[in-house]
């Protein structure tokens, strides 16, 4: 099939989700007589372990780093995304400025060297990501000591600092102990570090627990000294339900810490996507909870995370891990009503079948999740090289732009709305508005009114202002109402007022 006429198979498969789309706003929410904006997670995963995303090779000058994160973002922003999830700690080792541990080889080549000239990644991230209306979501592997391709193991790296904390793995890895305090008093003082020091909006770890079998070519994780330590003190669980304690323990307590420090932060976990085969009676495949000890069923029934995205990279119609039944377990497990946003893998193919596959289990998730759509794609670079793909969601599913769904647990009380002005010259008008708490506003949401449509812009933080048509370009409508609404950090949405345009 040529590119002409795949693009004309998508677009034609999208064309009641593009109608639906604009349409939606006027309709929305029965009883509210005005509209209100989307309200979906649309986030991407920027790995920066091995370069998978960023930096594109590591020992590039700040200034081409700056560049390239720029190009990232900016897609996210033009492509109507509202969060990125950011990868700062790939292998106890840093991609921000710490006193913890080293600076990242990923980022300049040798662990422990500095950025040149020296600059902070991640608080230039966090600050450009705001600036588009992007939260930032920080991206942690708690128990990586060492990468199997993170070069050279320097004297900075915690394999020499802390050796009686690591053990080595027979595929070149090193891995933390999590049954050790050490570890877990680590990963909580780094954690806490970044919450205490960067205005992040989101911790973030992913699968990786206890490392997959294959990095140990097979053979049982080798944690006999500290087992047997468990059990000359006493301990009675197996060693099973010993390790899964350890990593529950962490989990329960970096939940807690993040909160007491910064209760607007959410703590977000994307696990394997199965807990275990047999769950639901369909489900075949790998057993994270005797594999990796992650009862990662635990943590979202007690309500330990803010935002659950099990990884579940496979097609709706492959029975045996289909996507839609892994997702409808996973929602009857959510018991505390938490954030449930499935991670996708587009995959490298971009064709019309990966396209058409992504589409279809974004549209089965905000069937299946309608209180709080959402989804993280795998991985950002995959995204942008597939032009097909890209196309598709900004003309289709991500067409109208997107608040991120408020979380009323951490905060329901919504921002005041800004004060509104208006002044015409021409077929332009000019909407202003001043906040009434600047520190309460982390976007805003300009709606107006043609003829009997409703449309709206999201605006980022630093905007004041923006120009529209008195009659539309597309429908030759008269522009009769508009209002701006403020949303804060939590996804809150204050109320707004429609102001008739000829006052």
């Amino acid at each position: 099939m040529n590119l002409k006429r795949l693009l004309l198979s998508i677009f034609s498969s999208l064309f009641f989700v593009g109608i639906y789309a604009q349409v939606k706003p006027s309709t929305a929410r029965v009883g509210i007589a005005r509209p209100r904006a989307v309200a979906e997670f649309r986030a991407a995963w920027i790995a920066t372990v091995a370069n998978i995303n960023w930096p594109s090779r590591p020992g590039l000058s700040t200034a081409e780093q700056q560049k390239e994160a720029l190009v990232l973002l900016d897609f996210l922003k033009d492509h109507h995304f509202n969060a990125v999830i950011f990868q700062v700690r790939p292998q106890a080792d840093a991609l921000y400025n710490s006193k913890l541990e080293p600076w990242s080889y990923f980022l300049t080549g040798k662990q422990g060297q500095a950025p040149e000239p020296l600059y902070d990644p991640l608080e230039f991230w966090v600050e450009a990501a705001h600036d588009r209306g992007l939260e930032l979501h920080v991206w942690l592997n708690p128990y990586r000591a060492h990468h199997k391709d993170g070069n050279e193991i320097s004297e900075q790296s915690i394999v020499r600092t802390n050796p009686e904390l690591v053990v080595k793995l027979k595929e070149g890895y090193y891995w933390m102990d999590p049954a050790q305090k050490g570890t877990q008093e680590r990963t909580t003082n780094v954690v806490l570090d970044i919450v205490k020091r960067y205005d992040i909006d989101g911790v973030h770890f992913d699968d990786y627990f206890y490392p997959y079998p294959s990095y140990n070519l097979g053979e049982d994780f080798p944690d006999s000294t500290s087992w047997s330590a468990y059990q000359l003190g006493g301990g009675k669980l197996s060693r099973g339900d010993w390790r899964r304690e350890s990593v529950n323990t962490l989990i329960k307590r970096l939940h807690r810490a993040i909160k007491k420090e910064k209760p607007h932060v959410k703590f977000g976990i994307s696990p394997f996507g199965i807990w275990r085969p047999g769950n639901p009676g369909s489900i075949e495949g790998f057993d994270q909870y005797e594999q990796l000890y992650a009862d990662a069923k635990l943590w979202l029934n007690k309500g330990w995370i803010d935002y659950f995205a099990p990884q579940l990279y496979w097609p709706i119609n492959r029975i045996p891990q289909s996507f839609p039944v892994l997702l409808g377990w996973w929602q009857k497990e959510n018991t505390m009503a938490r954030h449930l946003w499935p991670g996708i893998n587009v995959g490298a193919d971009t064709g019309y079948r990966t396209v058409n596959e992504t589409v279809n289990q974004i549209l089965v998730s905000r069937g299946m999740l309608p209180q709080s759509k959402g989804v993280i794609h795998w991985s950002l670079s995959a995204v942008m090289r597939n032009v097909n793909l890209s196309a598709a969601l900004l003309q289709g599913v991500y067409r109208p732009q997107a608040l991120v769904p408020p979380s009323p647990w951490l905060d329901s009380k919504a921002p005041q709305p800004p004060v509104v002005k208006m002044m015409s010259q021409g077929d332009d008008l000019t909407i202003n508005w001043v906040p009434a708490d600047v520190n309460d506003a982390f976007e805003y949401v300009v709606y107006y009114q043609y003829g009997d449509k409703w449309s709206y812009q999201v605006c980022t933080r630093k905007t004041r202002s923006i120009t529209i048509k008195t009659i539309s370009e597309s429908s030759k409508q008269p522009l009769t109402q508009v209002g701006v609404s403020a949303v804060d950090r939590l996804g809150n949405e204050s109320k707004w007022n429609a102001l008739p345009t000829n006052q």
